[in-house]
């Protein structure tokens, strides 16, 4: 056996060894003893009895230093104890070490079974087998340098069983990931350690930290590693667990840390390649994919920390603000286009939603719709925090998503125009469906802290935002005014001559956020709406032309079919996007609040606190309703005639709500005064037909609708005589509009006012209100102007005439289409009908129009006889 050998048998026969946490502890403080020991003198043998008995005084130094000696070997062995303590620390929380020796020497207690052998540093420090904090910086940056760690992997104890766990902590090849570990072990050791070792735990946390920061700073140091899509996948770790709260503790010191020294690079440097990762990755998620929602955690995360909100909405302006489709391709945009809407219009390939529409049930097909309406409804709570902590960050971060929101909506103002809808994808200059739908949703709810019919803060809406024009830059950010060209606007009634604008010096948030959102309702839901329901008509049209080439055995039929799947999925997605009921019933309470506003905007109330509406309206002065652009008044028309032909029941849910539409429709539809544009009054009459009660007959096994609220408010209004002759009004007004001979036109804006009329005649309230009317006229019979009942009459009359004439203009078609068929001339290709396919749209055309026209008949022959039934009413007029 070699010396070294024996030596360390004797130590481990030594009891006092058991004061060690291992035999090799006990051999390094033996080790290091020795090397301290002065060399003892041999004793002279020729010594005299008397000199080796010393006097007291001698004995008490003899005896002096023996204490000293001991002492300086206590101390020492302290030091060497927390020496050997902080390295084992260091081991447990940094996964490293400098000791290769035999596993089986080392004591398991406190050490991790396996660590990263640093063996080029080992070898520079010349035998020093511990870590300390003298020496850790260096071991740790020599850790971070390892391009495959798993390889330095050594065991710690003399356990050799299989530990995977312990393998792949330590043997971690991304630095950011084993940061973080090497943070939460530091953050564990502080809370464990002895009151003499906590200062050490605490330094090596903050080395995490600092390390972290200097990973970031030189991701290039790192080879083959992406160090800012390592920081992104920590995160996203992080929020797939059920408490964040650690990761982001350690991004936030990290952050802070970035933040006090950017010399090397900046912070933006640092945080704008995370968001192109995050932008790269979430563009191609879809909307009921749960990952999705952990990312949107994640920006929810950076919208709340300030720093990182300052940089992303900075970093979202486009280069050309002037381009629509810019906006949709930064971080914000590329998440705000997320939906079950088509990616590409028209193209139902690879599109996930409704397949098969028609081999699936209606029970399958809603049940499809409820769990995407599911979806949507936390997305877009999700999004509304996200522009809500975007908002309430900071004044910097305020003003550039306003900038944001201002310049984007500018720039897509395009989409309202006709012409934007027959444009193919490859030539689109705005923004998505879907991106504006999302946005709205998300501006609809910004507005619900304010969306009460009486809410005094709707009062603090200034109009005159509308009407500020070219400002710069630093005017826009003192007085709030980030909306542009809302000037060219056209609004409700011209500005009087002798009245001037009075602008104010700054404009609230609650008045920026009420515009921003019907722009955005203006730009993204109508238009949606609009495209619902002509594909409701190529529907009905396609399904007739199928049935008919079923009928007569034409090989078209698949192709038909083909046609009517793909346009079907479009039609179910775009309905599935728009009815989500938490949006629809928020939009409700904005239109409604909407809707009061303008009432006491009408009324002329400019105070804090809401009038109550009465009549005679009172004679308009310095009016604000000048300044209130048309589209406030077509989206709040547009959403009530959409609830009635695709979600009626949200109509049933606020009797309140619908209280404040009939005020409206009561004020604005007959008073040319308060509202100039005849046609955007005759769609008031429409948007009262929609939120009437509706009882016509049904299919059998149909679900009758519930109209409870509205039958009850309809019934219980206390305005009814005032809404009757807005109604008789704006039926007389639209005849005075427009091209003379554009009959049809005027007769289809009065078509929605039939089934007012019938309805209103059968309710005592309103039926007294139209007796009155007609009662004053046959006293005014001879007055030099027509008294307004008896021009209602006469109009009344020539819709008669319009209807016999279109109908016999029908039958003539559908004769001669008859004869042509019995001639099998569709069989025979010509010049004027090339082929038959040419021919059948035609007729289908005829054959669907022709439904159309019995109902326009049906609504006036049931309207007219309540009239002619009153003998004493319509004597003087019919006679």
């Amino acid at each position: 056996m070699t010396d070294q050998g024996n030596n360390n048998q004797n130590i481990s026969c030594n009891p006092f060894a058991a004061l060690f946490s291992s035999v090799a502890d006990a051999q390094q403080f033996a080790s290091a003893q020795k090397t301290q020991q002065p060399s003892a003198k041999p004793l002279d043998s020729g010594d005299s009895q008397s000199e080796s008995e010393n006097s007291v005084s001698d004995s008490v130094d003899d005896n002096d230093d023996s204490v000293a000696e001991i002492s300086r070997s206590f101390r020492s062995r302290q030091e060497l104890c927390e020496q050997l303590n902080v390295n084992h620390m260091i081991q447990r929380i940094f996964l490293v070490t400098l000791d290769n020796s035999d596993p089986s020497l080392r004591g398991g207690n406190g050490i991790p079974p396996r660590c990263v052998y640093l063996e080029e540093m080992a070898a520079d420090l010349d035998g020093q087998d511990w870590l300390d904090m003298d020496n850790i910086e260096q071991a740790l940056f020599a850790r971070l340098l390892l391009q495959e760690p798993g390889n330095f992997l050594i065991y710690m104890t003399s356990c050799s069983t299989v530990n995977l766990s312990a393998d792949r902590d330590a043997g971690e090849k991304n630095a950011i990931p084993y940061l973080f570990t090497c943070y939460q072990r530091a953050k564990e050791e502080v809370t464990k350690v002895p009151e003499k070792l906590l200062s050490f735990a605490v330094r090596c946390k903050n080395l995490t930290v600092s390390n972290t920061r200097t990973v970031l700073l030189t991701p290039e140091i790192y080879v083959s590693q992406n160090i800012y899509e390592q920081l992104l996948d920590l995160l996203l770790e992080g929020f797939n667990r059920a408490q964040p709260e650690e990761v982001v503790e350690f991004v936030e010191e990290v952050i802070a840390g970035i933040l006090s020294d950017q010399e090397v690079r900046t912070f933006e440097e640092v945080i704008i390649p995370v968001f192109d990762i995050f932008q790269g990755r979430i563009k191609d998620l879809e909307l009921c994919q749960p990952v999705l929602y952990t990312y949107l955690d994640i920006l929810l995360y950076f919208s709340h920390n300030k720093d990182i909100a300052k940089v992303l909405v900075e970093h979202i302006q486009p280069k050309d603000p002037a381009n629509g489709l810019q906006y949709q391709k930064s971080v914000l945009g590329s998440v705000l286009s997320i939906s079950c809407l088509l990616r590409t219009p028209g193209v139902v390939e690879g599109h996930g939603y409704f397949l098969n529409p028609s081999r699936s049930s209606a029970q399958e097909t809603k049940v499809q719709e409820a769990n995407i309406h599911h979806f949507i409804g936390q997305f877009q709570e999700k999004l509304h925090q996200i522009f809500k902590n975007l908002l309430q960050r900071s004044a910097e971060s305020r003003h550039a998503l306003l900038s944001w929101l201002g310049n984007c909506l500018q720039a897509n103002a395009g989409r309202a125009k006709i012409w934007t809808n027959q444009m193919p994808e490859i030539f689109q200059l705005y923004a998505s469906d879907a991106f504006f739908l999302n946005l709205g949703a998300v501006l609809v709810k910004l507005c619900q802290p304010f969306c009460k019919p009486c809410s005094p803060k709707l009062l603090t809406f200034n109009p005159t935002y509308c009407a500020l024009k070219e400002l710069s830059e630093e005017e826009r950010r003192n007085r709030n005014v980030h909306a542009k060209g809302l000037e060219k606007e056209t609004c409700l009634i011209p500005l009087p001559p002798q009245q001037l604008v009075e602008s104010a010096q700054s404009y609230t948030l609650l008045t920026e956020n009420l515009i921003f959102t019907q722009l955005a309702q203006h730009l993204g839901f109508s238009r949606l709406h609009e495209q619902m329901v002509k594909m409701n008509q190529s529907l009905h049209r396609l399904q007739v032309t199928w049935q008919e080439a079923q009928r007569t055995g034409n090989p078209m039929s698949e192709q038909l079919l083909e046609q009517f799947e793909r346009l079907m999925i479009i039609y179910l997605s775009t309905k599935a996007a728009t009815t989500q009921p938490a949006m629809l019933q928020s939009c409700l309470t904005l239109q409604a609040s909407t809707a009061a506003l303008l009432v006491q905007l009408g009324i002329g109330n400019q105070g804090p606190e809401h009038v109550a509406l009465s009549f005679p309206l009172p004679f308009l002065q310095n009016t604000m309703l000048c300044y209130i652009p048309e589209f406030f008044v077509e989206n709040l028309g547009d959403f009530f005639i959409f609830l009635r032909r695709f979600a009626d029941d949200i109509l049933e849910t606020s009797a309140e709500c619908l209280e404040n539409i009939l005020n409206f429709i009561t004020v604005f539809m007959g008073n040319q005064e308060r509202m100039k544009n005849p046609h955007l009054r005759a769609k008031l009459a429409e948007v009262l037909e929609a939120v009437m009660p509706h009882m016509e007959p049904m299919a059998p096994g149909a679900v009758q609708p519930i109209v409870f609220q509205r039958e009850r408010v309809f019934c219980s209004y206390r305005h009814a005589a005032h809404l009757a002759e807005a109604l008789i009004t704006v039926f007389v007004d639209i005849e005075f509009t427009g091209d003379p001979h554009q009959f049809e036109q005027k007769f289809n804006y009065r078509r929605p006012m039939y089934p007012i009329l019938k309805y209103m005649w059968s309710k005592e309230n309103y039926r007294e209100s139209i007796k009155h009317l007609a009662y004053y006229a046959s006293e005014n019979l001879e007055a030099m102007n027509p008294p307004l009942f008896l021009r209602f009459l006469n109009l009344l009359m020539n819709d008669a005439i319009f209807l016999l004439d279109e109908a016999i203009q029908y039958l003539s078609k559908i004769k001669i289409l008859q004869l042509e068929r019995d001639r099998g001339e569709w069989e025979r290709p010509s010049p004027r009908r090339p082929t038959r396919e040419g021919v059948e749209p035609a007729h289908v055309w005829t054959a669907g129009a022709l439904p159309q026209h019995h109902v326009e008949r049906d609504y006036w022959h049931s309207s007219f006889p309540h009239l002619r039934n009153q003998g004493d009413l319509c004597a003087p007029f019919l006679g």
